[in-house]
């Protein structure tokens, strides 16, 4: 006997469509709540880190070009002297030219100290009033400190000191090393007050003789104390601190009020950073202490968070060292709560909005399950009685629009079985069809956007770096202007003089004795010949500072924003300019030659400014593809065969002009070449490169100029951009006829 299965006891219909509806609400609210805070958590280290970059990278640059200047000084004082401009026997003279370049550089000391002890130099002790110093020989009461006027020349003496030159550490640390170094930090405290305390870090350099005997040590002192006042305003934190440390853990400067030093017994000391009285500065570095162990083995940028008295902290310790041997960690140091705030207050806002969203919608369920499952329970009373064989049963039409249509559905199934299915597929092909035109069409629109706004960043972009360009070469250009304008009157008043002293010589060939003395302290001969070189070479400089100046403006094309007749040649080496610091030689590499080939061009019709963004993107292309193959060889290779862009122009006739651009770079894959003017396409590293450059290259020259732009490339040898455009434009053309015909 077969006994009937059991059946389990079925769920009402409202069940089955409340408990899922509400779930899935609870689902959401809780993933958006979760979402909401782990991306305010990303947000919060994203923004942090990026903040700190940004600081670092600031603060890093102005290190390099800061610390520089001592050493570019030390450099042009050994050049000085080997070009007889600068005797460091006479020290009176040498003081007044340190003096001239204490006026343009904002140095605390800039002088020499010769093998024999004596020595001249220039300082500003007090950060304001510049002195000259004399050392006539060794202690005591070697050194002299001269008041100076306005020129530079020696007032009244100031005060005597004993100062043992030949046995500091500036100079013996200097001859040890036998090249340019930094000797050390020195310290400075008058208890009287009438020089202010000051920390200050002295670049040396020995200078030898043909001989390789040592003649003096050249010393440029720069003042650390400035660069608190930079990180000061460097700080982007209200709450965090920036500060540098030597890897002893000495502190150096800070963003803080605090000062870097301490005077203890009327005696300046530094303190060390774990000393500090800032108690963010000392916790920071008792955490790095920790973690470390020592200093020195911090070798690399290191992103890190600490709890500092039970608040998050976000840090970043960024090594910097420079080529004479300071070694210094610049600290970034930012609390979490600078961040969390509104991110916080706008969780708990989400939280709560996604409760209430919650309760809401669980009642709208409810409710709407009530109303559908009603005329829905007729319906299947209905149709249960037409599967028992009560054909006259009559479902009764809802108010419902769709379930109406449903019971007349059942009183027509027999009928319209057949026909449903047929136009219920032929409507599926239908909207399938529909949905894939719409698809493509919004691809096209999305990439159509994209590109749009990639060009329009691009233009915005060439666009301050014009107007930044033609600010520049505008400023330049007027004191230039007037310097080699009146260099010409210089020359004729001096010629003049020097014709004159020759009249006089002739004339009296026998002065008197004062005379003769005075002609042979001044060397009155070399004066003469001196100065007529002298001012050639300054309007030879002027007249190179104009082509400069001439070329960032043809760069910038800031007032040729429409077509207008042009010599590409301008703008090609206007560009090359601007790309010059990529090109000259570096450390790991010659120089990267460019040959010019430049064909008879007549002036074309363009715009300028665009075009030239063309020549930009094609010869940044070059540079990397040259220094992507450097970089697998060594210097000597690199110099055997070094990086060559050739640039070649010509007419092909009186209608088209064409400009090659070829490099003996690495060479494009034909898969690559196929795809290299498409949108966003780059074969570059994720930030090096956005896919733009050149598709925005390839629509500037077919569309705004009519022209043809064409790349040819060989795997291992090189690649070539041929642009093609015509020397005069169809559309202006086209405008100037109907302009005449209406006339």
């Amino acid at each position: 006997m077969n006994l009937p299965a059991k059946r389990t006891k079925p769920l009402p219909l409202q069940w089955l469509l409340i408990v899922p509806f509400v779930l899935q609400i609870f689902a959401a609210v809780g993933l958006v709540g979760y979402l909401s805070f782990r991306n305010g958590q990303n947000t919060v280290n994203d923004l942090a880190n990026q903040l700190m970059e940004k600081t670092t990278d600031v603060v890093d640059e102005h290190l390099d070009s800061y610390l520089k200047i001592p050493h570019q000084v030390n450099r042009m004082n050994a050049d000085a002297v080997r070009l007889g401009l600068l005797d460091l026997g006479d020290r009176k003279k040498a003081g007044h030219y340190y003096w001239k370049q204490m006026q343009v550089y904002n140095l605390t000391y800039i002088g020499h100290t010769s093998a024999d002890g004596t020595g001249a130099g220039a300082a500003r002790y007090d950060g304001k009033t510049v002195t000259i110093d004399d050392m006539v020989s060794r202690p005591p009461k070697n050194t002299y400190t001269y008041a100076t006027d306005g020129e530079g020349n020696r007032q009244q003496l100031l005060y005597k000191i004993d100062f043992d030159a030949l046995n500091e550490a500036y100079y013996t640390n200097v001859v040890k090393a036998g090249k340019p170094i930094w000797s050390r930090i020195y310290t400075w405290y008058n208890p009287t007050g009438s020089i202010p305390p000051y920390i200050t870090a002295l670049a040396g350099y020995p200078l030898y003789d043909k001989n390789k005997k040592l003649l003096a040590v050249l010393a440029s002192d720069v003042h650390l104390l400035k660069l608190s006042e930079f990180l000061r305003n460097s700080n982007p934190s209200r709450m965090g601190q920036i500060f540098i440390i030597e890897r002893d853990g000495a502190l150096i400067a800070n963003s803080g009020k605090e000062k870097p030093y301490r005077i203890r017994n009327n005696t300046i000391e530094r303190i060390k950073a774990i000393e500090s009285t800032d108690p963010l500065i000392q916790s920071v570095t008792k955490q790095l202490q920790q973690q470390f162990k020592n200093f020195q083995t911090i070798g690399e940028i290191r992103n890190l968070q600490f709890d500092i008295e039970g608040e998050r902290h976000y840090l970043q310790v960024v090594p910097w060292k420079d080529a004479y041997g300071l070694d210094w960690l610049l600290i970034v140091a930012v609390p979490a709560r600078e961040f969390t705030a509104q991110i916080d207050a706008n969780t708990r806002d989400t939280i709560v909005l996604c409760l209430a969203a919650l309760i809401v919608a669980s009642l709208i369920g409810y409710l709407t399950s009530s109303w559908i499952t009603r005329p829905i329970l007729k319906l299947s009373q209905a149709s249960e009685a037409i599967a028992n064989g009560q054909l006259a049963q009559q479902v009764e039409i809802s108010n419902f629009k769709e379930l109406g249509i449903l019971a007349n559905s059942f009183n027509q199934m027999a009928e319209q079985l057949r026909e449903s299915f047929a136009a219920l597929e032929q409507t599926n092909t239908e909207l399938e069809d529909r949905v894939e035109e719409r698809t493509a069409e919004l691809k096209n629109t999305l990439t159509e956007l994209q590109r749009t706004q990639a060009q329009m960043l691009q233009s915005e972009k060439m666009s301050a770096l014009g107007q930044m360009v033609a600010g520049i070469a505008h400023e330049i250009n007027n004191p230039v202007n007037f310097i080699h304008g009146n260099l010409t009157h210089v020359q004729e008043y001096a010629q003049d003089l020097l014709n004159f002293l020759q009249l006089y010589q002739r004339h009296y060939p026998n002065p008197v004795a004062e005379i003769q003395a005075e002609a042979e302290e001044v060397e009155l001969e070399f004066l003469q010949k001196d100065l007529v070189k002298i001012l050639a070479s300054m309007k030879l400089g002027t007249e190179r500072i104009r082509q400069i100046v001439l070329s960032l403006r043809n760069f910038s094309r800031m007032d040729e924003a429409e077509f207008k007749e042009v010599d590409i040649h301008e703008g090609i080496e206007s560009t090359l300019l601007i790309l010059q610091h990529r090109l000259k030689a570096k450390q790991e590499r010659p120089e990267i030659e460019v040959v010019r080939d430049y064909g008879k061009l007549p002036k074309v019709e363009c715009y300028a400014g665009t075009l030239n963004q063309v020549f930009m993107n094609i010869l940044v292309n070059a540079i990397d593809a040259i220094e992507e193959v450097n970089a697998k060889r060594t210097y000597e290779e690199i110099k055997d065969n070094p990086g060559r862009i050739t640039i070649r122009t010509s007419a092909l006739n009186s209608q088209w002009v064409e400009i090659a651009i070829a490099d003996n770079g690495s060479g494009i894959p034909e898969p690559v070449k196929q795809r290299i003017f498409d949108p966003f396409f780059t074969t570059k590293p994720v930030g090096k490169g956005t896919g733009m450059g050149m598709s925005i290259s390839y629509q500037i020259i077919t569309e705004k100029h009519n022209g043809k732009l064409e790349c040819f490339s060989t795997p291992g040898k090189g690649t070539e951009f041929a642009i093609s455009i015509p020397i005069k434009q169809q559309v202006r053309t086209a405008a100037k006829l109907a302009s005449s015909s209406l006339d």
